[in-house]
């Protein structure tokens, strides 16, 4: 309710900013009048508040002036309009909802978490280890990687992730569970120096990425 009463507001601050630039002709200055007390109403309805009688223009009847029953008349005429009103609101909010659903329904989505609890692999360097879903019979990848920088200690690069290690490959569809094989594939990726045994200084290199090991399940 605060964001639809705040929303209304914005507009007649705009509408009321319209009409004081005294730039309008007379047939659109009616109508923007029209539209600001509509949305009064409207917004009086909805907060529970007294509904106001005008006139066609916009104008608030005077009930000194104005007979008991030309009143009732109004109000009459002024709660029709604002009943049809909140109306269209709900039925608009319903058919969106409604087609929402449809769509879900029509595209169903579904997600796999997985926990990275260890990796049991005796490296010797810092590593990479990439987690994917793949296709083996397309022979491509379906999903993004999953990377986890593993240090030469067998604990994470980052150790306030130790033991929270999760991920979650969303956006899964039909398509993807009528797939024949799904293959669960963990990349092994070593960082470090071209060989392990390269014990010469001069020869030394580091920070380099060299393909260590591969390991997968199918579903």
């Amino acid at each position: 309710m605060f964001r639809s009463v705040r929303h209304m507001i914005y507009d007649l601050i705009e509408w009321r900013s319209q009409i004081l630039s005294g730039t309008l002709p007379q047939d659109e200055l009616k109508e923007l009048k029209k539209k600001v007390t509509a949305k009064i109403d409207y917004g009086n309805r909805i907060l529970d508040l007294d509904l106001v009688v005008r006139d066609e223009d916009g104008n608030i009847l005077d009930p000194e002036q104005t007979s008991t029953i030309s009143l009732f008349r109004a109000h009459e005429i002024a709660s029709k309009q604002v009943e049809e009103r909140l109306q269209e609101e709900k039925s608009q909010k319903q058919n969106i909802d409604i087609n929402r659903q449809a769509k879900f329904a029509a595209t169903p989505s579904f997600a796999l978490f997985v926990n990275l609890k260890n990796v049991v692999c005796k490296i010797g360097e810092d590593a990479e280890v990439l987690m994917s879903l793949y296709d083996p019979l397309e022979s491509k990848f379906i999903s993004e990687n999953y990377l986890v920088r593993w240090s030469s200690c067998g604990l994470p690069k980052d150790i306030d992730r130790l033991h929270n290690l999760r991920a979650v490959f969303t956006d899964l569809g039909s398509k993807d569970l009528k797939r024949e094989k799904i293959s669960f594939v963990c990349q092994i990726v070593r960082v470090g120096r071209m060989e392990l045994r390269d014990n010469n200084t001069r020869k030394l290199t580091s920070g380099l990425r060299r393909p260590f090991g591969v390991a997968g399940t199918c579903a």
